[in-house]
């Protein structure tokens, strides 16, 4: 980590500083805003204590960020569309860096003060697209062009039908638990525990559930959220000091062995699928000579492009052996090449099992690419789990009294947690990122209908219209923010 600060001009050096302490905060913010949703229903049904509750929860949100991956932290990074991605400089990157965060920030404190179960993944995605769209519209690019359109779609996708099937599923579970046991004592509230049995705590097994539910709660939200952290680190590594963060230094020969042969193969399987795929990439028509000064992601350079990475990593067995400019070189090559394989794997005519083989060579591509050092994880980790244990008490009792019209039953609260902890790590397998906030509120609401409880309306309205606002407000702070900035740098 010491090489990351040598060699940096003083500016430089201090905007690095800020910007990662910046997205630090993000992450401490994010640990009290969302993980007070998954110790919600463990500290309203008094399973735990709330300060053991909320210290466990932030050490298995990081170990969930330590043991995440990087696949939901490079599904935020490439909501940007690759052009951007591959023509940042050190100005341009502190300003989208700053200006999504800062809108970012912003929003999630703002509605963590009044108490409101809001998003930090829609905040987050909002930013970031208000970042996209500001700068096609300041550099005269389509709109169409400023976002990442189709991972955006990806990403709205999994954030509005999480919520929807939490709600479906965790009433389901419920009129099942009910149906299996209608007379058991986790059928109570905590108060009607307390009048009724005079017994502080829940049952044990359903006490046990409880507990172990929040943990994994707090497990994949740590996963999920944590690698949204990670993919804003990077994003400010990346552009900020690039020569030493566009490729993974530490990648072994072997690795690099596997990026250059993906380029061969991938050569061989478009000239294998020339007839489907010739006219798309231009196949034999372009020349090496054709690629333009300032590089741009197009799908008839491909052979020029592929080219021209192979001759790049030609006996190249370690990254350091590159310049700086070389290493930005090749990330631009190993990004067009990903984004045009991504293309041509939706065309129309590729037979399933040439889409599959096609996947894998972009996973071998990628390598070197997507990554993480093992500090910026730890860093996360860290500032995540911190955030976990302060600031919980404003969401705790929104879900637990205000989404319904009575107290919630420990039923309800297993039923809601189970739900999330499940949707979330299945959101996990397949790096998307969804809202920890909506699942978990969604889940309680669906228990609150199965068990004939009721809404409260004005609890339930102001979650939807946090919902409803989050993205177009963070996209309109960002866009905003990221405007004035390119201003005062251009």
């Amino acid at each position: 980590m010491i090489d990351l600060f040598s060699g940096l001009d003083a500016w430089v050096l201090v905007s690095l500083l800020l910007a990662l302490t910046f997205v630090l905060a993000f992450e401490f913010i994010n640990g009290f805003h969302d993980t007070a949703n998954a110790v919600a229903t463990v500290i309203y049904t008094k399973a735990m204590p709330p300060h053991l509750a909320v210290f466990f929860s932030g050490v298995f949100n990081f170990l969930g960020v330590l043991l995440g991956g990087v696949g939901v932290a490079y599904a935020i990074v490439h909501l940007l569309p690759v052009e951007l991605l591959i023509n940042v400089n050190t100005g341009h990157g502190l300003a989208m860096v700053f200006s999504l965060l800062a809108a970012a920030i912003t929003w999630n404190l703002g509605t963590w003060y009044f108490g409101i179960p809001a998003s930090s993944s829609h905040t987050l995605i909002g930013s970031i697209l208000g970042v996209g769209l500001a700068n096609a519209l300041i550099n005269d690019i389509p709109l169409g062009d400023g976002v990442n359109w189709q991972k955006a779609i990806d990403i709205a996708m999994s954030l509005v039908v999480s919520p929807m099937a939490g709600f479906a599923v965790a009433a389901l579970v419920l009129i099942g638990l009910k149906w299996w046991r209608p007379l058991s004592k986790m059928h109570k509230t905590p108060d009607q525990r307390r009048k009724l049995d005079d017994k502080k705590h829940p049952p044990f097994w359903n006490r046990m559930v409880l507990v172990v539910s929040a943990m994994g709660v707090s497990f994949v939200h740590g996963s999920n959220d944590g690698q949204k952290g990670i993919g804003l680190i990077m994003l400010v590594l990346i552009g900020i000091v690039p020569a030493k963060f566009v490729l993974d230094l530490n990648s072994t020969t072997y690795q690099i062995e596997r990026t250059r042969d993906a380029t061969l193969h991938m050569s061989q399987f478009y000239q294998r699928n020339a007839a489907t795929l010739g006219e798309f990439l231009a196949l034999g028509k372009a020349k090496s000579s054709d690629l333009p000064e300032k590089f741009s992601c197009n799908p008839q350079q491909t052979e020029p492009t592929i080219a021209a990475l192979q001759s790049s990593l030609q006996g190249v067995t370690d990254y350091h052996s590159l310049d700086a400019d070389k290493r930005v070189e090749v990330r631009r090559y190993l990004l067009c090449l990903d984004d045009t394989a991504k293309k041509v794997g939706k065309l129309p005519g590729l037979e399933a099992r040439e889409k599959a083989d096609l996947e894998k060579l972009r996973k071998d591509l990628t390598a070197t690419t997507e990554y993480a050092p093992f500090w910026v994880i730890v860093a996360v980790a860290l500032a995540l789990g911190l955030g976990t244990m302060v600031g919980w008490k404003r969401v705790v009792l929104t879900v637990g009294e205000k989404i319904g019209k009575q107290g919630m039953t420990y039923a309800q609260g297993m039923s809601a947690q189970i739900t999330a902890a499940c949707a979330i790590g299945m959101a996990n397998v397949f790096a998307l990122p969804v809202s920890t906030t909506h699942v978990l509120s969604s889940g309680v609401a669906g228990t609150m209908v199965a068990n004939k409880s009721g809404l409260q309306g004005g609890t339930v309205k102001t979650i939807l219209l946090a919902w409803v606002l989050t993205l177009p407000a963070s996209m309109g702070l960002a866009a905003g923010l990221f405007w004035l900035a390119s201003k005062a740098i251009g």
